[in-house]
């Protein structure tokens, strides 16, 4: 039995995760960290909530009431099966206190902090151009091509 050196291992794990080849498994983790709950969560448990995105860049825990208050819009189904995938992918930790009631917090992983960093961008670039986002469909709407 031969023995594959690190840099031939390191060569072959570079073709078995190119997103480009379909059955690549990375496609399902894009196809994860690509839904806006993800990138909401991530941004909120990375500490930035305010309108500018990185202002505060904080890292926090957050309890389940914290993030739902803060996501607008996000059913309470939608926020428990984005929270479990998470941490099933290693992106976040949920910290169980034994108290009445029970406190339930969430906290970004070292992965999760930073994947945070490259969603965090993300955010901040759909907020800045959004207007000339819109500026674009309103053009496109009345002038078809």
């Amino acid at each position: 039995m031969t023995t594959t050196k690190a840099a031939q291992q390191r060569a072959q794990a570079k073709v078995e995760y190119n997103a480009f080849l379909a059955g690549c498994p990375s496609r399902q983790l894009l196809d994860r960290i690509s839904d806006k709950w993800v990138v909401l969560i991530l941004c909120a448990l990375g500490g930035d909530h305010g309108p500018g995105g990185a202002a505060a860049d904080v890292p926090k825990a957050m309890r389940y009431s914290e993030l739902s208050r803060l996501l607008a819009g996000v059913s309470q189904k939608m926020l428990t099966q984005t929270l479990r995938s998470l941490e099933h992918d290693g992106l976040l930790t949920r910290t169980v206190t034994p108290t009445v009631p029970v406190t339930v917090t969430y906290e970004l992983t070292e992965l999760g902090h930073s994947l945070h960093h490259m969603t965090r961008g993300l955010r901040t670039w759909a907020q800045t151009h959004m207007a000339e986002v819109l500026a674009h469909r309103d053009s496109h709407d009345t002038h078809p091509s």
